[in-house]
Protein backbone atom coordinates (compact mmCIF):
# COMPACT_ATOMS: atom_id res chain seq x y z
CA UNK A 1 0.00 0.00 0.00
CA UNK A 2 1.09 3.40 -0.50
CA UNK A 3 -0.10 6.75 1.78
CA UNK A 4 -0.47 10.29 0.77
CA UNK A 5 -0.67 13.52 3.76
CA UNK A 6 -4.29 14.26 4.24
CA UNK A 7 -4.51 17.40 2.68
CA UNK A 8 -2.23 20.20 4.18
CA UNK A 9 -1.83 18.37 7.50
CA UNK A 10 0.83 15.75 8.52
CA UNK A 11 -1.59 13.10 8.63
CA UNK A 12 -0.82 10.06 6.47
CA UNK A 13 -3.69 7.99 4.43
CA UNK A 14 -4.00 5.32 2.51
CA UNK A 15 -4.25 6.11 -1.54
CA UNK A 16 -6.88 3.41 -1.10
CA UNK A 17 -9.66 3.69 1.00
CA UNK A 18 -12.72 1.27 1.90
CA UNK A 19 -16.23 2.96 1.45
CA UNK A 20 -19.02 1.01 3.72
CA UNK A 21 -22.37 2.46 2.20
CA UNK A 22 -22.70 -1.40 1.32
CA UNK A 23 -22.44 -1.74 5.23
CA UNK A 24 -26.11 -2.12 6.82
CA UNK A 25 -29.54 -3.50 5.84
CA UNK A 26 -29.61 -1.72 2.82
CA UNK A 27 -32.48 0.39 3.54
CA UNK A 28 -34.34 3.12 1.32
CA UNK A 29 -31.94 4.12 -1.57
CA UNK A 30 -29.53 1.85 -0.18
CA UNK A 31 -31.24 -1.29 -1.64
CA UNK A 32 -29.35 -0.80 -4.76
CA UNK A 33 -26.15 -0.20 -2.77
CA UNK A 34 -25.65 -3.38 -0.91
CA UNK A 35 -26.77 -4.52 2.10
CA UNK A 36 -23.67 -6.38 3.74
CA UNK A 37 -24.63 -8.08 7.44
CA UNK A 38 -21.70 -7.68 9.99
CA UNK A 39 -20.00 -10.50 9.14
CA UNK A 40 -19.69 -9.58 5.66
CA UNK A 41 -18.52 -6.00 6.86
CA UNK A 42 -15.83 -7.79 9.10
CA UNK A 43 -14.63 -9.72 6.20
CA UNK A 44 -14.42 -6.71 4.04
CA UNK A 45 -12.58 -4.38 7.05
CA UNK A 46 -10.01 -7.03 7.85
CA UNK A 47 -9.34 -7.58 3.86
CA UNK A 48 -8.57 -4.05 3.44
CA UNK A 49 -6.64 -3.60 6.67
CA UNK A 50 -4.15 -6.81 5.93
CA UNK A 51 -3.44 -5.24 2.23
CA UNK A 52 -2.74 -1.90 4.10
CA UNK A 53 -5.64 0.46 3.91
CA UNK A 54 -5.66 2.54 7.31
CA UNK A 55 -8.74 4.86 5.87
CA UNK A 56 -12.61 3.62 6.32
CA UNK A 57 -14.99 6.67 5.55
CA UNK A 58 -19.16 5.87 5.70
CA UNK A 59 -21.79 8.16 6.79
CA UNK A 60 -24.61 8.47 8.71
CA UNK A 61 -27.38 8.69 6.57
CA UNK A 62 -25.67 5.33 4.89
CA UNK A 63 -28.51 2.53 6.00
CA UNK A 64 -29.82 5.44 8.25
CA UNK A 65 -26.74 4.52 11.01
CA UNK A 66 -26.65 1.04 9.93
CA UNK A 67 -23.48 1.50 7.97
CA UNK A 68 -21.77 3.27 11.21
CA UNK A 69 -22.66 0.45 13.87
CA UNK A 70 -21.59 -1.88 11.45
CA UNK A 71 -17.88 -0.37 10.70
CA UNK A 72 -17.91 0.56 14.45
CA UNK A 73 -18.27 -3.09 15.57
CA UNK A 74 -15.99 -4.45 12.86
CA UNK A 75 -13.05 -2.55 14.79
CA UNK A 76 -14.27 -4.00 17.60
CA UNK A 77 -14.71 -7.43 15.86
CA UNK A 78 -11.19 -7.15 14.68
CA UNK A 79 -9.77 -6.18 17.54
CA UNK A 80 -8.09 -3.05 15.59
CA UNK A 81 -6.73 -0.54 17.98
CA UNK A 82 -7.97 2.84 17.37
CA UNK A 83 -4.69 4.10 16.57
CA UNK A 84 -3.87 1.99 13.57
CA UNK A 85 -7.00 3.33 11.77
CA UNK A 86 -8.45 6.81 9.96
CA UNK A 87 -11.98 7.10 10.63
CA UNK A 88 -13.98 9.29 7.80
CA UNK A 89 -17.85 10.25 8.66
CA UNK A 90 -20.20 12.63 7.42
CA UNK A 91 -23.31 14.58 8.18
CA UNK A 92 -26.09 16.76 6.60
CA UNK A 93 -28.77 14.81 5.26
CA UNK A 94 -32.17 14.06 6.93
CA UNK A 95 -31.78 11.84 9.96
CA UNK A 96 -35.16 12.69 11.49
CA UNK A 97 -38.60 13.88 10.69
CA UNK A 98 -38.04 17.03 12.73
CA UNK A 99 -37.40 20.41 10.64
CA UNK A 100 -34.04 20.34 12.16
CA UNK A 101 -32.58 17.02 11.37
CA UNK A 102 -31.30 17.75 8.30
CA UNK A 103 -28.31 20.43 7.44
CA UNK A 104 -25.35 22.12 8.31
CA UNK A 105 -26.80 24.15 11.17
CA UNK A 106 -24.54 24.26 14.40
CA UNK A 107 -27.73 22.73 15.88
CA UNK A 108 -28.10 19.58 13.29
CA UNK A 109 -24.07 19.34 13.52
CA UNK A 110 -23.86 19.21 17.24
CA UNK A 111 -26.58 16.52 17.27
CA UNK A 112 -25.17 14.69 14.31
CA UNK A 113 -21.71 14.15 15.91
CA UNK A 114 -22.92 12.97 19.16
CA UNK A 115 -24.92 10.08 17.27
CA UNK A 116 -22.03 9.54 14.75
CA UNK A 117 -19.68 8.74 17.91
CA UNK A 118 -21.65 6.49 19.71
CA UNK A 119 -22.92 4.34 16.42
CA UNK A 120 -18.72 4.05 15.24
CA UNK A 121 -18.56 3.22 19.44
CA UNK A 122 -15.23 5.86 19.53
CA UNK A 123 -14.70 9.14 21.13
CA UNK A 124 -12.98 10.90 18.24
CA UNK A 125 -13.49 10.96 14.62
CA UNK A 126 -10.43 11.69 12.21
CA UNK A 127 -12.07 13.69 9.30
CA UNK A 128 -15.73 14.83 10.01
CA UNK A 129 -17.37 15.79 6.52
CA UNK A 130 -20.10 18.24 5.78
CA UNK A 131 -21.69 15.83 3.43
CA UNK A 132 -23.29 18.49 1.18
CA UNK A 133 -24.67 21.75 0.23
CA UNK A 134 -26.79 23.64 2.77
CA UNK A 135 -28.65 26.65 0.83
CA UNK A 136 -29.84 28.38 4.52
CA UNK A 137 -27.00 28.14 6.87
CA UNK A 138 -24.42 30.27 6.82
CA UNK A 139 -20.90 29.50 6.13
CA UNK A 140 -19.99 30.91 9.41
CA UNK A 141 -22.21 29.49 12.18
CA UNK A 142 -21.18 25.86 9.77
CA UNK A 143 -17.42 26.46 10.52
CA UNK A 144 -17.82 27.84 13.94
CA UNK A 145 -19.59 24.91 14.85
CA UNK A 146 -16.65 22.31 13.30
CA UNK A 147 -14.04 24.56 15.11
CA UNK A 148 -15.83 23.81 18.35
CA UNK A 149 -15.21 20.04 17.71
CA UNK A 150 -12.03 19.89 17.05
CA UNK A 151 -11.45 22.43 20.09
CA UNK A 152 -12.74 19.90 22.05
CA UNK A 153 -11.23 16.74 20.52
CA UNK A 154 -14.21 14.71 19.07
CA UNK A 155 -13.10 16.14 15.64
CA UNK A 156 -9.52 15.89 14.53
CA UNK A 157 -9.86 17.02 10.84
CA UNK A 158 -13.06 18.49 9.34
CA UNK A 159 -13.52 18.24 5.32
CA UNK A 160 -16.99 18.99 2.26
CA UNK A 161 -18.15 17.02 0.18
CA UNK A 162 -20.09 17.91 -3.27
CA UNK A 163 -19.50 21.73 -2.71
CA UNK A 164 -19.08 24.44 -5.47
CA UNK A 165 -15.26 25.76 -6.02
CA UNK A 166 -16.56 29.33 -4.70
CA UNK A 167 -17.97 28.41 -1.30
CA UNK A 168 -15.02 25.92 -0.67
CA UNK A 169 -12.50 29.17 -1.45
CA UNK A 170 -14.96 31.50 0.34
CA UNK A 171 -14.83 29.03 3.72
CA UNK A 172 -11.25 29.11 3.32
CA UNK A 173 -10.66 32.57 3.28
CA UNK A 174 -13.28 33.13 6.62
CA UNK A 175 -11.54 30.36 8.30
CA UNK A 176 -7.70 32.13 7.56
CA UNK A 177 -9.69 35.24 8.70
CA UNK A 178 -11.70 33.75 11.65
CA UNK A 179 -8.58 31.55 12.47
CA UNK A 180 -11.34 28.60 12.33
CA UNK A 181 -10.12 25.00 11.58
CA UNK A 182 -10.03 24.95 7.45
CA UNK A 183 -11.48 22.15 5.66
CA UNK A 184 -8.57 19.87 4.81
CA UNK A 185 -10.37 17.34 2.23
CA UNK A 186 -12.81 17.62 -0.57
CA UNK A 187 -14.69 14.62 -1.19
CA UNK A 188 -16.17 14.57 -4.65
CA UNK A 189 -17.41 12.48 -7.79
CA UNK A 190 -14.22 11.68 -10.24
CA UNK A 191 -13.39 8.82 -12.79
CA UNK A 192 -12.55 8.67 -16.27
CA UNK A 193 -15.68 8.55 -17.42
CA UNK A 194 -16.57 12.15 -15.53
CA UNK A 195 -13.52 14.30 -15.46
CA UNK A 196 -16.12 17.79 -14.67
CA UNK A 197 -13.97 18.54 -11.37
CA UNK A 198 -10.85 19.35 -13.17
CA UNK A 199 -12.88 22.65 -14.35
CA UNK A 200 -13.01 24.24 -11.00
CA UNK A 201 -12.44 22.31 -8.08
CA UNK A 202 -9.23 20.56 -9.30
CA UNK A 203 -6.78 23.80 -9.52
CA UNK A 204 -8.58 25.01 -6.45
CA UNK A 205 -7.52 22.05 -4.75
CA UNK A 206 -4.24 22.54 -5.82
CA UNK A 207 -3.64 25.80 -5.00
CA UNK A 208 -5.23 25.66 -1.36
CA UNK A 209 -3.21 22.35 -0.70
CA UNK A 210 -6.54 20.41 -0.12
CA UNK A 211 -7.05 16.54 -0.23
CA UNK A 212 -9.43 15.14 -2.96
CA UNK A 213 -11.23 12.04 -1.63
CA UNK A 214 -12.95 10.34 -4.71
CA UNK A 215 -15.90 8.41 -4.68
CA UNK A 216 -17.74 6.26 -7.22
CA UNK A 217 -14.25 6.02 -9.02
CA UNK A 218 -15.89 3.18 -11.45
CA UNK A 219 -18.89 5.89 -12.12
CA UNK A 220 -21.92 3.73 -10.78
CA UNK A 221 -20.14 0.41 -11.82
CA UNK A 222 -19.78 1.41 -15.15
CA UNK A 223 -16.60 0.91 -15.64
CA UNK A 224 -16.35 -2.10 -13.77
CA UNK A 225 -15.94 -4.42 -17.30
CA UNK A 226 -19.67 -5.43 -17.16
CA UNK A 227 -21.02 -2.39 -19.08
CA UNK A 228 -20.19 -1.89 -23.01
CA UNK A 229 -22.38 -0.25 -26.03
CA UNK A 230 -23.53 -3.93 -26.69
CA UNK A 231 -24.64 -4.46 -23.25
CA UNK A 232 -25.94 -1.30 -22.00
CA UNK A 233 -27.93 -2.73 -18.77
CA UNK A 234 -26.75 -5.82 -17.35
CA UNK A 235 -28.92 -7.62 -15.05
CA UNK A 236 -26.23 -8.12 -12.77
CA UNK A 237 -25.37 -5.03 -12.10
CA UNK A 238 -26.61 -2.10 -9.39
CA UNK A 239 -26.27 0.30 -12.19
CA UNK A 240 -28.41 -1.09 -13.94
CA UNK A 241 -31.48 -0.17 -11.31
CA UNK A 242 -29.87 2.58 -9.96
CA UNK A 243 -28.42 4.83 -12.98
CA UNK A 244 -26.13 7.52 -10.90
CA UNK A 245 -23.83 9.11 -10.87
CA UNK A 246 -24.87 11.32 -14.47
CA UNK A 247 -22.81 9.76 -17.02
CA UNK A 248 -22.12 10.86 -20.84
CA UNK A 249 -23.04 7.81 -22.46
CA UNK A 250 -21.35 8.16 -25.71
CA UNK A 251 -18.11 9.20 -24.25
CA UNK A 252 -18.20 6.66 -21.83
CA UNK A 253 -18.63 3.86 -24.29
CA UNK A 254 -16.26 5.36 -26.45
CA UNK A 255 -13.54 5.35 -23.39
CA UNK A 256 -14.54 1.47 -22.61
CA UNK A 257 -13.78 0.79 -25.68
CA UNK A 258 -10.01 2.17 -25.46
CA UNK A 259 -9.85 1.00 -20.98
CA UNK A 260 -10.58 -2.97 -22.47
CA UNK A 261 -7.64 -3.67 -24.33
CA UNK A 262 -5.54 -1.40 -21.72
CA UNK A 263 -6.92 -4.00 -19.21
CA UNK A 264 -6.38 -6.78 -21.61
CA UNK A 265 -3.34 -6.05 -22.13
CA UNK A 266 -2.08 -6.18 -17.95
CA UNK A 267 -4.22 -9.43 -17.64
CA UNK A 268 -6.88 -7.52 -15.47
CA UNK A 269 -9.75 -5.90 -15.28
CA UNK A 270 -10.95 -2.95 -16.67
CA UNK A 271 -11.89 -1.58 -13.33
CA UNK A 272 -8.36 -1.71 -12.21
CA UNK A 273 -7.62 0.51 -14.88
CA UNK A 274 -9.87 2.95 -14.10
CA UNK A 275 -8.58 2.92 -10.80
CA UNK A 276 -5.05 2.78 -11.46
CA UNK A 277 -5.98 6.07 -13.73
CA UNK A 278 -7.27 7.86 -11.12
CA UNK A 279 -4.06 7.29 -8.62
CA UNK A 280 -1.93 8.36 -11.13
CA UNK A 281 -3.99 12.10 -11.00
CA UNK A 282 -1.53 14.31 -8.83
CA UNK A 283 -4.92 15.72 -7.11
CA UNK A 284 -5.77 12.68 -6.20
CA UNK A 285 -5.15 11.69 -2.30
CA UNK A 286 -7.23 8.87 -1.90
CA UNK A 287 -9.80 6.46 -3.69
CA UNK A 288 -12.90 5.45 -1.95
CA UNK A 289 -13.57 1.70 -3.14
CA UNK A 290 -17.07 0.07 -2.52
CA UNK A 291 -17.60 -3.41 -2.83
CA UNK A 292 -20.15 -5.89 -1.76
CA UNK A 293 -17.66 -9.29 -1.37
CA UNK A 294 -14.21 -9.55 -0.70
CA UNK A 295 -13.30 -10.51 -4.31
CA UNK A 296 -14.55 -7.66 -5.48
CA UNK A 297 -12.65 -5.76 -2.70
CA UNK A 298 -8.95 -7.37 -3.25
CA UNK A 299 -9.50 -6.55 -7.29
CA UNK A 300 -9.75 -2.99 -6.86
CA UNK A 301 -6.95 -3.17 -4.04
CA UNK A 302 -4.53 -4.82 -6.85
CA UNK A 303 -5.06 -1.24 -8.19
CA UNK A 304 -2.13 -0.03 -6.42
CA UNK A 305 0.14 -1.73 -7.65
CA UNK A 306 -0.88 -1.55 -11.49
CA UNK A 307 1.15 1.25 -13.42
CA UNK A 308 -0.08 2.36 -16.78
CA UNK A 309 2.35 3.40 -19.14
CA UNK A 310 2.97 6.80 -20.77
CA UNK A 311 1.20 5.68 -24.34
CA UNK A 312 -1.89 4.03 -21.96
CA UNK A 313 -2.43 7.16 -20.25
CA UNK A 314 -2.07 9.33 -23.20
CA UNK A 315 -5.06 7.57 -24.44
CA UNK A 316 -7.36 7.36 -21.80
CA UNK A 317 -6.63 11.17 -21.63
CA UNK A 318 -7.49 11.97 -25.19
CA UNK A 319 -10.87 9.66 -25.03
CA UNK A 320 -12.18 10.84 -22.06
CA UNK A 321 -10.92 14.45 -22.36
CA UNK A 322 -13.55 17.38 -21.60
CA UNK A 323 -15.32 19.40 -24.46
CA UNK A 324 -14.06 23.24 -24.34
CA UNK A 325 -15.88 24.73 -21.81
CA UNK A 326 -15.94 29.24 -21.16
CA UNK A 327 -13.65 30.53 -19.65
CA UNK A 328 -11.63 27.56 -20.20
CA UNK A 329 -10.81 27.78 -23.85
CA UNK A 330 -10.63 31.84 -23.29
CA UNK A 331 -7.61 31.56 -20.78
CA UNK A 332 -5.64 28.93 -22.67
CA UNK A 333 -6.11 31.05 -26.07
CA UNK A 334 -5.24 34.40 -23.96
CA UNK A 335 -2.46 32.52 -21.86
CA UNK A 336 -0.79 30.80 -24.35
CA UNK A 337 2.45 33.12 -24.70
CA UNK A 338 3.16 32.80 -21.36
CA UNK A 339 3.76 29.33 -21.57
CA UNK A 340 6.66 26.94 -23.18
CA UNK A 341 9.79 29.23 -23.81
CA UNK A 342 9.30 31.18 -20.61
CA UNK A 343 11.79 29.84 -17.70
CA UNK A 344 9.95 30.66 -15.20
CA UNK A 345 12.43 30.09 -12.41
CA UNK A 346 15.07 31.56 -14.75
CA UNK A 347 12.59 34.39 -14.29
CA UNK A 348 12.10 34.82 -11.39
CA UNK A 349 15.69 34.64 -10.18
CA UNK A 350 16.71 37.57 -12.40
CA UNK A 351 13.88 39.86 -10.75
Amino acid sequence: MKYKTLGNTGLLVSRLCLGTMTFGDGSGVYKHIGAAGQKEADDLVKAAFDAGVNFFDTADVYSDGASEQALGQSFKNLGLARSEVVLATKAYSRMGQGRNDVGASRGHIMDAVEASLKRLQTDHIDLYQIHANDIITPIDETLRALDDLVTQGKVRYIGVSNWQAWKIARSLGISEHKNLARFETLQAYYSVAGRDLERELGPLLEAEKMGLLVWSPLAGGLLSGKFNRNNQKPEDSRRSEFDFPIVNRERAWNIIDVLVPIAQAHGCSPARVALAWLLSRPVVTSVIMGAKRVDQLEDNLAAIDLTLTEDELRQLDAVSALPPEYPGWMLDTQGADRLGPVDLWSSASAS
